[in-house]
């Protein structure tokens, strides 16, 4: 049998490939909502971050989720994902 090939997504923050696993996705809902999906499965575009301030802090930096969203995305959301991973983490 076959062994089965493990999804790899890219950082939006350092850029490292990784194996999907060990990312934070992070959604733009239907709606236009972005919010943090743990799980993986929530409906929408997805980015991946890994789980440090250090990625979230070089992603707002360059943007970089705007660009993977293809929209304006405030500083007000960055602020909730950063407060979002302070607590998941602890």
């Amino acid at each position: 049998m076959p062994v089965k090939k493990k999804p790899n997504r890219q950082c939006v923050g350092c850029r490292e490939s990784k194996e999907k696993k060990e990312l934070i996705r992070i959604v733009k809902t239907p709606e236009g909502e972005i919010v943090l999906d743990r799980t993986g499965r929530k409906n929408g575009r997805g980015a991946y971050l890994c789980d440090s301030e250090e990625c979230l802090k070089k992603a707002r930096k360059t943007k970089a989720l705007s660009r993977s969203f293809k929209m304006a995305v405030p500083e007000e959301i960055y602020d909730e994902l950063e407060r979002q991973l302070k607590y998941d983490t602890k």
